[in-house]
């Protein structure tokens, strides 16, 4: 912030739409080690609580007619239940509190990540990757624990020409493995390319403090795409959660059910 303002009093403009990603030590400066309490640890840290207080607090006093919060995690709750068991079917049901978390985290990092000064922890591909290998563990794990070497033949498309098969076999056990990389990288993805948007935007709102003529125009037409993606980055943030939360659910009901 502090370049940005002395490259402005100079008569330029320089923004780094990044550093707004950087892993940066809660105190001190020195090196960041796995134990090391950071920005992130600290976000994820109020994700955790922001959720124990919609879904424990907010329910701890149930009534009739619900509060505003209370609705919200009833709402939730029962958005996600009927996810997991339209998918997976009634045998789903057992996996919904993990399933639950998941979807509850994420999208409350995803919206925390929206307020001012915040850090978005869910665009950390260390963070995605994490909840995707989990899950692509979890549901292999899980796969041969109920079918055993049966699990084996949702590679195996039996309804394709005999010759065929193999090479579709190939091809599905490569798509298989690809599965956590593209379930992390999505939502990563999508999380810090928004962010870094509006961030470039942001760096052309003060223009009219450098130049006045070209600011009269650049300024407000900067206000003006930072509150419409904005915007849509809210809508993102739901978005993101639910497709992380409806392949991980997609996913399972491979390992429920390996030949359909």
């Amino acid at each position: 912030m502090a370049s940005e303002t002395h490259a402005a009093d100079q008569g330029g403009l320089v923004f780094h739409p990044m550093d707004q990603f950087k892993v940066t030590p809660l105190f001190g400066d020195g090196q960041i080690d796995w134990y090391t309490p950071t920005n992130v640890t600290l976000w994820m840290g109020l994700a955790v609580l922001a959720i124990i207080g919609l879904l424990v607090l907010s329910t701890s006093r149930r009534a009739i007619v619900p509060s505003r919060m209370q609705s919200i995690a009833e709402l939730t709750y029962g958005f996600i239940y009927k996810m997991v068991e339209d998918i997976c079917g009634k045998e789903g049901a057992k996996y919904f509190p993990y399933i639950m978390t998941l979807f509850m985290f994420i999208v409350t990092a995803n919206f925390l990540g929206l307020l001012p000064y915040a850090f978005t922890t869910t665009s950390h591909i260390a963070v995605t990757a994490v909840m995707a290998l989990a899950v692509f563990l979890g549901v292999t794990i899980l796969g041969f624990v109920l079918h055993g070497v049966g699990f084996l033949g949702m590679f195996w498309v039996s309804s394709a020409p005999l010759p065929l098969r193999p090479v579709l076999a190939i091809i599905e056990i490569i798509s298989y493995f690809v599965r956590p990389v593209s379930h992390s990288i999505r939502l990563a993805g999508n999380m810090m390319a928004g962010h870094a948007v509006i961030k470039v935007f942001a760096a052309f709102a003060p223009m009219i403090t450098i130049s006045v003529g070209v600011g009269l125009v650049v300024t407000p037409l900067s206000i003006l795409a930072i509150t419409a993606i904005y915007a849509l980055e809210t809508l993102v943030a739901f978005i993101q959660a639910y497709v992380f939360t409806i392949l991980t659910c997609v996913y399972l009901k491979d390992a429920l059910h390996p030949h359909h």
